[in-house]
């Protein structure tokens, strides 16, 4: 998502979103993203899938570049500020404008906290004290954190045996990855934690979009743009208040948030759209799993950082119990419950 995703209503993994995915972003898809109406995509789409889960892999390691130059604030809204542009470039060649009505833009504001100004900061802070490995995998779980959530505050999501097992198994791997054997030994604990608070961050935000946007009108890219926009100006009212303007700006951690906002964040989220309109929801979830794997890759061979035996297996035991909480058939029914029931209340009373 990004790794850190912030795609709109409604939203099962996660992606994000994207964002994603999510989101970085992580990512958990949109339902039934906006078409293009352009025909066939010019690139097949596995080449497509390949780019969406390098850019959210190499995301980590360009927020710990970022934090190298800035503050994980200025990290954070320089990465909201650029994403925001492509998705407003994106609009005006789509004509698309933003949502309209004070109850759309309330909920946006909540969404835009939970979905992306929170957990990018998070991420941008925990990535202070340790190592972008560690928080590429923790993004990854978002989908255990996703199922506990919606267990209790979704009622069509029943618990099975298959998924509870998941559960189980995909914190098992947590705890493997922070060496909790050794009283997590040589781990900023505090670090960790603000990772693990962004990746469940994320689900809360989807649960909330779920619960309140399902049935709007607005096109997903047009509540996306919106909700970029609102978690900005989120940023750009904290930012000043506990960071200082820089006195310099050095080049490479300003690509790396620029890289960060307008691929990570941006363009990742078109690309996750394009996907999910082609393939489905379930098979572009799928980048989810290969986020951690890129982002261990990239820390290990570009950032020369440390990597434990425990780390890569704690990571396989993650993504194994976070496929097993995933239901094949959950995305596909969300993606056709966005806006049919209302048509279909529509059609019986006729």
């Amino acid at each position: 998502m990004d790794p850190m995703t912030t795609a709109m209503p409604p939203s099962r993994t996660e992606p994000a979103t994207g964002s994603a995915s999510a989101s970085a972003a992580p990512t958990p898809p949109p339902a039934t993203p906006p078409s293009t109406g352009r025909g066939h995509p010019a690139f097949d789409w596995r080449l497509r899938f390949a780019v969406l889960a390098l850019i959210w892999g190499f995301s980590f390691l360009l927020i710990k570049v970022g934090t190298e130059g800035y503050a994980p604030f200025q990290v954070t809204f320089g990465r909201l500020l650029f994403g925001t542009a492509v998705l407003a470039a994106a609009m005006a060649v789509r004509r698309e404008g933003l949502p309209r009505g004070v109850r759309t833009w309330a909920h946006l504001t909540v969404a835009a906290f939970f979905l992306n100004a929170l957990p990018f900061s998070l991420f941008a802070y925990a990535e202070l004290t340790i190592p972008s490995t560690l928080a590429g995998i923790c993004n990854a779980t978002s989908p255990l954190w996703g199922m506990a959530l919606s267990l209790v505050a979704l009622s069509e999501d029943r618990p099975t045996r298959r998924r509870v097992a998941g559960l189980g198994i995909g914190f098992l791997g947590v705890l493997t990855v922070l060496g909790a054997w050794q009283g997590f030994s040589g781990l900023d604990v505090g670090g960790a934690a603000m990772a693990l608070l962004a990746s469940l961050s994320y689900p809360v935000g989807w649960i909330y979009v779920r619960r309140t946007l399902a049935g709007s009108s607005h096109s997903h890219l047009s509540l996306t743009g919106a909700q970029l926009m609102l978690a900005t100006l989120q940023l750009a009212v904290v930012t000043p208040l506990f960071t200082r303007m820089p006195s310099s700006f050095p080049v490479v951690p300003l690509l790396a948030v620029v890289a960060l906002g307008a691929l990570g964040t941006g363009f990742a989220m078109l690309l996750q759209y394009g996907l999910v309109a082609e393939v489905g929801p379930t098979t572009a979830t799928m980048v989810t799993y290969f986020i951690p794997v890129i982002a261990t890759a990239a820390g290990v061979t570009l950032l020369d950082e440390r990597l434990g035996w425990n780390t890569p297996v704690g990571a396989l035991i993650v993504l194994a119990g976070a496929a097993l909480t995933q239901n094949a058939s959950g995305p596909r029914r969300a993606g056709k419950g966005v806006r049919p029931p209302r048509a279909r209340k529509r059609r019986n009373r006729s």
